[in-house]
Formats: C-alpha cells, sequence, structure tokens
C-alpha cells in the first residue's frame, strides 16, 4: 500500500521476474486524460523495461472510469495474460464521485473473482486535481508504474498456478 513519503516509481528491477513472454492488455479512461495519460506512460514504458515487446501491449481507450468494467471485460477475451485498468475520479460537489468509486472497484473486484485473467486496479481517486497529478507522474511518483509491475507479478502468478 502506498504512504505518503512512497515514490511510486521505484522498485526493485531484480526482484522482478522476466515479462518477456507475457502479453498485456491497459484499458485507458479518456475522462481526466492529463491524469490517465501519465499513468499510461509509467505502465507502458515499465512493460517496456521489464523485458515485454511493444506488440505484446495492447491499449484500449474508453470513455471515462466507469467503462473500464467493461472494457477490461472484453479485453479479458484477447490474447492477453493481464489486464490493466487506468482511471482517475477526482472528487467534486457532488455523490457523483462515491457512486463512480464504488462501482468501478467492485466491478474490477468481480472481473478478477469471476475471471481467468487478472485486472490490475490502476485508478486514482483523489480529493484533488493536484493529489491526482502527484500520483501520475508528480512529487509522489507513478501509479502506472507500481500497476505494471504488479501486472508482471501476476502474469507469473497466473501462469504458475
Amino acid at each position: 500500500m502506498a504512504t505518503i513519503n512512497q515514490n511510486l516509481s521505484e522498485y526493485d528491477k531484480t526482484a522482478i521476474p522476466s515479462a518477456k513472454n507475457f502479453r498485456f492488455g491497459i484499458v485507458v479512461s479518456e475522462w481526466n486524460s492529463t491524469i490517465t495519460d501519465g499513468l499510461l506512460t509509467g505502465a507502458y514504458n515499465t512493460l517496456l523495461e521489464n523485458e515485454v515487446s511493444s506488440d505484446s501491449i495492447n491499449i484500449w481507450h474508453v470513455p471515462g472510469s466507469y467503462e473500464l468494467i467493461y472494457g477490461c471485460k472484453k479485453m479479458q477475451q484477447q490474447d492477453v495474460d493481464v489486464v490493466i485498468a487506468i482511471g482517475s475520479v477526482i472528487q467534486g460537489e457532488t455523490k457523483h464521485f462515491d457512486f463512480v468509486c464504488e462501482a468501478v472497484s467492485q466491478g474490477i473486484k468481480d472481473l478478477n473473482v469471476q475471471g481467468e485473467t487478472p485486472v490490475i486496479f490502476c485508478v486514482l481517486t483523489d480529493n484533488t486535481m493536484q493529489q491526482a497529478v502527484d500520483r501520475s507522474g508528480g512529487k509522489h511518483g507513478n501509479k502506472g508504474v507500481e500497476a505494471a509491475v504488479a501486472a508482471i507479478k501476476m502474469a507469473v502468478l497466473r501462469k504458475n498456478s
């Protein structure tokens, strides 16, 4: 779990298994694209740094974080070992934030319970835009990097189980 002092981009590359022979799907929300583009860059570059070929990364865009559930469900049906769901929901003045965050987290959880292909939750649920900026390549690093590392580990777990 991330703490305020942890840099989300830091990891021990020597502790990560080879990802050379795995295929990854990434489903990215277009809403808050300044944030989700940064998360996508972090995840994509981390996969490349860990021997994943660009041909083995399938990227789809969906309109918003709520649509990540359907996009990830369809991506699970592709030839991928793991799916990464990337989104950003920022607190506003209405309860919409609560409903979207609850639905997306439950939907991704359901995909993991019901499916055979793991889905990594890389959806920022921040109170402010600044918090999202700080976690998508800013002062706290990039949650996309952390998600890609988790995806590699889950691909290995899936293969070995």
